[in-house]
């Protein structure tokens, strides 16, 4: 069996992977994707389907764009065979003093949700995801819709967990096939945080991670024949 369990990030829901979930179903792929359920959408936690005999070649693919790693239940990363984090991070804070501004822009952040201004906040974290491409080129979502009451408590909470991270995503498997999609114009995820995502990765895996940097993309990675790259990667696989 062949399956994927995707994760949006931040203020994202799994309105995201429409395009992908028809491409990889097409390929005959089970395809899942978790929802956080920030705005009209439900929470969603998917699990592994299980073939009633064992099957000689499992594939389960995790899929989650920047925070989404994070997200996802450290026993539902730990049986992946293969990763593909996109515009993602280890830790989102880099290490050293240059933290201190980006750590109070998230304060900052967390203090305009639920107040008069959070729209606003949303839209601008909303244009510097897209970046350089228009906002408008994005898929309607939480933000365009506006938050829910429980939404916005798991906004803050996952935010909560943004600024905490302090390394790989819990579970992660060494032996795990991975590949990286690095977005060189990325607004949100600065550089420092992308090569120590890569340094992590060597020292965690068995293998090297494969590394792709796109040069025209921002961190929504709104760039075409993405997902077919991925694909024919995965099914690339010896």
């Amino acid at each position: 069996m062949k399956q994927v369990i995707a994760m949006h990030g931040w203020c994202g829901d799994s309105n995201t992977w429409q395009l992908w979930a028809h491409h990889f179903q097409a390929q005959n792929w089970l395809w899942q994707s978790n929802e956080q359920g920030y705005g009209a959408l439900p929470p969603l936690r998917a699990e592994w389907h299980k073939e009633p005999e064992p099957q000689p070649e499992q594939r389960r693919v995790v899929i989650g764009h920047s925070l989404g790693p994070h997200l996802l239940a450290s026993e539902v990363l730990a049986q992946a065979t293969d990763l593909v984090l996109l515009a993602s991070f280890g830790c989102f804070l880099p290490r050293g003093p240059a933290n201190r501004a980006l750590r109070t822009g998230l304060r900052g952040m967390q203090e305009r949700l639920g107040s008069k201004d959070e729209s606003t906040m949303l839209h601008a974290f909303l244009a510097r995801a897209a970046q350089p491409s228009p906002a408008s080129a994005m898929a309607a979502g939480p933000i365009h819709q506006g938050l829910c009451v429980n939404g916005r408590k798991q906004v803050q909470a996952d935010l909560e967990l943004l600024i905490k991270t302090d390394g790989l995503p819990a579970g992660l498997p060494t032996k795990a096939r991975v590949l990286v999609v690095e977005a060189e114009q990325d607004a949100i995820v600065v550089p420092a945080a992308r090569t120590c995502l890569i340094e992590d990765l060597l020292k965690h895996l068995n293998n090297p991670p494969c590394h792709w940097k796109l040069p025209k993309a921002g961190h929504a990675l709104l760039v075409p024949g993405l997902i077919e790259r991925v694909h024919d990667w995965l099914e690339s696989a010896p």
